[in-house]
């Protein structure tokens, strides 16, 4: 299938590639299909772009990265709804404010997006913490190559 883009164009995914959000994306609920398209082979940055529409479509990395201490307890209610069966079957990222060097952009850590690999399902939780510097954590120590 042919979707296009936000940031890269026209691309090919396959069907079985297709993530469903049942719920949506905060901010984005009719937005239920995504595709995780890698920039290139070597970033540690994706897309996460919405299959139906192109203007919707955000940069995910990996939140262990940018901060290798980071984890929260996932709800019991969400390890039903994604049909979690193994915690290996499990990938997570974080959505990144981008600005205008990489130095300072952002990587959202209140917000993780949990995917079930083998299901294709996945949401976007919203972490209940009062440290606000989860939601603008800087990436500038792992784009300078000193990952912490």
């Amino acid at each position: 299938m042919n979707i296009q883009t936000k940031f890269l164009g026209a691309v090919d995914v396959k069907e079985e590639a297709i993530i469903t959000f049942p719920e949506g994306i905060p901010g984005f609920h009719d937005e239920t299909q995504f595709a995780l398209i890698p920039l290139n082979e070597t970033s540690p940055f994706l897309v996460l772009q919405s299959v139906k529409t192109e203007k919707v479509g955000f940069m995910v990395a990996t939140p262990y990265a940018f901060k290798a201490d980071y984890s929260f307890d996932l709800p019991q209610d969400d390890v039903v709804q994604l049909e979690i069966e193994q915690p290996e079957d499990v990938f997570v990222y974080a959505i990144l404010t981008l600005k205008d060097t990489l130095v300072e952009s952002t990587i959202n850590l209140l917000a993780p997006v949990v995917i079930n690999e083998k299901t294709k399902l996945a949401k976007q939780l919203v972490l209940p913490t009062e440290d606000e510097k989860l939601l603008r954590y800087p990436i500038k120590k792992a784009a300078e190559g000193s990952v912490k």
